[in-house]
């Protein structure tokens, strides 16, 4: 059993950044995939990043590529995201999910475990 926790979510302007923690509590965090995905009033949940058990492997959805960053804290159990250069686009609820395997890992199904959420708001 896997407990996710985010955090950092706030109130930011466009151009601002702000980066995101997510602390996990139970065994073997670096067996797990770790994915951020959000989701906006009226729109379904969307992949952000993920990153591999290692932290070697990263993947980003094309609409953050270049200005989300996602790394991960083994010591810590902890997973980040930094968000720079941020949209009003940007703007949801920001969640954290583990898994176990690389398979469709860009579709929400498939991660077995969720954090409760943060809120991102980018103001213009």
């Amino acid at each position: 059993q896997v407990t996710l926790v985010e955090s950092g979510g706030e109130l930011v302007q466009a151009g601002g950044s702000l980066r995101l923690s997510c602390t996990a509590s139970g065994r073997s965090f670096s067996n797990y995939v770790m994915g951020w995905f959000r989701q906006a009033p009226g729109k379904e949940r969307e992949f952000v990043a993920a990153i591999s058990g290692s932290g070697g492997n990263t993947w980003y959805a094309e609409a953050v590529k270049g200005r989300f960053t996602i790394s991960r804290d083994s010591a810590e159990n902890t997973v980040y995201l930094q968000m720079n250069g941020m949209k009003p686009e940007d703007t949801a609820v920001y969640y954290c999910a583990a898994r176990t395997g690389w398979y469709n890992l860009r579709f929400p199904t498939g991660y077995e475990y969720w954090g409760q959420g943060t809120q991102v708001t980018v103001s213009s």
